[in-house]
């Protein structure tokens, strides 16, 4: 900040040090000038001049050097009060962008409330004909044109609904229900809306369920879970898949593993970012590279640790490690 500030200064410094060596000059070219005494003035202006600079420093810099490590955002309580005409022609700038940036802020979050109301509603108005269309196709009685339907429209019932949950997640605390819920239900649940992709790719599940009943809320939980076994399902074929449940010390963890064509190593580290499906198979057009994105910000509000390993076309092993009381169970523990 010194050097700063002698930057933004040197016009005054060169100016000042050329007028001490124009009083030198003519000292040296009049005789009638003592140039002891001339250099004696020189030295007492030159003293005073650095206090001169020194004070200056000291007023404006404290000013600077709070802009300079004003945080970003909206608020200016924190900035000292200018004090200079020019420091209140950047203080007044400032207020004036800022309270621009609030309205225009504030307009934009409004747009988007809109455009996410807009399309909640729009995804609740699909589910009616979609639950008519489920009807209809459980009564067709050719199997394979039953068969594919249920599969397409399973298709977009799961993609509706991590659009639905996709939207609702930056409100996910304030939607929390915590309490005692039955893993087995919810997973029974589950399997039972893949059943007619299950049957087509000729996919089976094992269970054994040590635990039966966790800790959390029972439909954000059965979100993670369908985007786990939807995941387990798509990438197998003609094999079995095993869920398994038990308690391990003070936490209770729930194990899902396929026999699909796994997961390569360099892919691992970034299953849960947004969009990100294969760098092995960019040809699986079907992938949306959300599911655990999704799952991964819901299971971390529910404070559920999600552990995936795999092994290239052997299979991968997802865990899910609950603790038996969550950072938040004591504030929002509903007592029956």
């Amino acid at each position: 900040m010194v050097f700063t500030f002698l930057k933004e200064r040197i016009s005054w410094i060169l100016l000042f040090l050329f007028s001490l060596m124009l009083i030198i000059v003519f000292a040296y070219i009049d005789p009638g000038l003592s140039m002891y005494s001339t250099l004696y003035m020189v030295g007492i202006l030159l003293v005073i001049f650095i206090i001169f600079l020194f004070l200056r420093f000291i007023k404006e810099v404290s000013y600077y050097r709070r802009l300079e490590n004003w945080a970003p955002g909206l608020d200016l309580h924190y900035l000292e009060e200018a004090g200079s005409p020019f420091e209140k022609i950047i203080e007044s700038s400032l207020q004036k962008q800022t309270q621009q940036l609030e309205v225009e802020n504030q307009q934009i979050k409004l747009e988007i409330e809109q455009e996410k109301d807009e399309l909640l509603r729009w995804i609740h108005e699909v589910k009616t004909p979609l639950t008519a269309m489920k009807l209809i196709i459980d009564r067709l009685e050719h199997p394979s044109s039953k068969s594919a339907l249920a599969n397409e429209w399973l298709r977009i019932h799961l993609l509706l609904d991590q659009q639905l949950h996709h939207k609702r997640m930056p409100t996910l605390e304030n939607d929390l229900y915590i309490d005692k819920v039955s893993l087995e239900e919810i997973l029974f649940r589950e399997i039972r809306d893949l059943q007619s992709w299950c049957m087509q790719k000729g996919i089976g599940f094992e269970l054994d369920l040590a635990v039966k009943e966790v800790t959390s809320d029972g439909k954000w939980l059965g979100f993670v879970i369908r985007q786990i076994l939807s995941n387990a399902v798509k990438y197998s074929h003609s094999s079995e898949i095993t869920i398994e449940s038990q308690a391990l010390g003070d936490i209770n963890v729930l194990t899902i593993s396929d026999k699909g064509k796994g997961i390569s190593q360099k892919d691992l580290p970034r299953i849960y970012d947004k969009g990100f499906t294969s760098t092995a198979d960019h040809a699986e057009h079907a992938a949306t590279g959300m599911g655990l994105y999704l799952a991964k910000k819901a299971a971390d509000t529910l404070k559920i640790n999600i552990q995936v390993s795999s092994i290239i076309n052997e299979g991968t092993t997802v865990t899910l490690v609950f603790p038996k009381m969550n950072d938040f169970v004591h504030i929002r523990m509903t007592t029956k």
